[in-house]
């Protein structure tokens, strides 16, 4: 396990360098991998590890070298988002909390209630915030179908944060990947993107504990 997590950490934060032998050694297939990697994150809740953020924004760095066109990527991306929030949402209305019955790995019960945390707070604008909070982005849909959501409105709110997210990241790295400071230092603003992204969870969950404290 130890092994694994090394090495899944190691791709991480070395994303630049794995990509760029990935769109080498398999051209075009690299633009149907990533829509399946940001399909599954959004879109699966057993999925949550996937990186999302710091992909995105390697990506963007490197399609501004000209290994990858900004504009497919763009379009397909912005496609993968929406669609894997969908098919979350629809997993959530008809499979629900069962789901956590099963024994399945990266899958916690403890995200659920984070999520449904995240809720109480922001209401239904948490399918546009949660895409930029790792973890929360992938089990906001799933809560959205549980509580039976209206789709209309769900839709709404999932089309303008999956634009929100894509345009953020992809064109943040397309326009300030390829600086000397971040491409001598990539590893360390992939860190620093994974670290900024999870501030808004523990902020959260830090707010509850305090709440649930001072009601007991």
């Amino acid at each position: 396990m130890f092994e694994f997590l090394t090495s899944f950490m190691d791709v991480i934060l070395h994303l630049d360098k794995y990509l760029t032998v990935i769109v080498d050694q398999y051209g075009l297939w690299i633009y149907a991998l990533l829509f399946l990697i940001i399909f599954c994150e959004t879109g699966f809740v057993f999925a949550p590890f996937l990186p999302g953020d710091s992909l995105l924004f390697a990506v963007g760095a490197l399609a501004s070298l000209g290994s990858m066109n900004i504009f497919m990527l763009y379009g397909l991306l912005v496609l993968a988002a929406v669609l894997g929030d969908t098919v979350n949402y629809w997993i959530g209305m008809y499979v629900g909390p069962k789901i956590f019955e099963r024994n399945i790995p990266f899958l916690k019960k403890e995200y659920l209630i984070r999520t449904e945390q995240f809720y109480e707070v922001h209401g239904n604008k948490t399918i546009m915030l949660a895409r930029f909070i790792p973890v929360i982005r992938t089990f906001a849909p799933f809560v959205a179908g549980i509580g039976k959501m209206k789709y209309p409105r769900f839709l709404f709110y999932n089309i303008i944060g999956g634009f929100a997210w894509i345009t953020f990241f992809l064109w943040g790295g397309f326009y300030f990947g390829n600086i000397q400071f971040i491409q001598e230092n990539f590893s360390l603003v992939i860190l620093i993107i994974i670290v900024l992204s999870f501030i808004p969870m523990v902020l959260e969950f830090m707010k509850h504990r305090k709440r649930k404290i001072k009601f007991q």
